[in-house]
């Protein structure tokens, strides 16, 4: 059995580009079947950590790969980075 409070040390990488997404900061409970849906990550400060916040990073349950002693990989593409080829 893993708690929220253990959950939320861990660091979240995503395997795709191995960056460290933070650190989880809440949980999205399905209350009818009692199973976590997505885990959301807190948007990092903008300069320093100050002025303003990213938008929050939910990834799906579906999308956690491994639960490991120190860290949560999962699979999160950010549409944001995707390549674009100049037409």
């Amino acid at each position: 059995m893993v708690r929220i409070s253990e959950f939320q040390l861990k660091d979240v990488i995503n395997v795709g580009d191995g960056k460290r997404l933070g650190n989880v900061y809440d949980v999205d409970i399905n209350l009818n079947t009692g199973s976590i849906e997505a885990i959301i990550i807190s948007g990092t400060g903008k300069v320093f950590g100050l002025f303003g916040r990213d938008e929050e990073i939910v990834i799906s349950w579906k999308n956690i790969l491994k639960i490991g002693e120190d860290v949560i990989l999962v699979r999160y593409k950010n549409n944001h980075d995707l390549y674009l080829p100049e037409e």
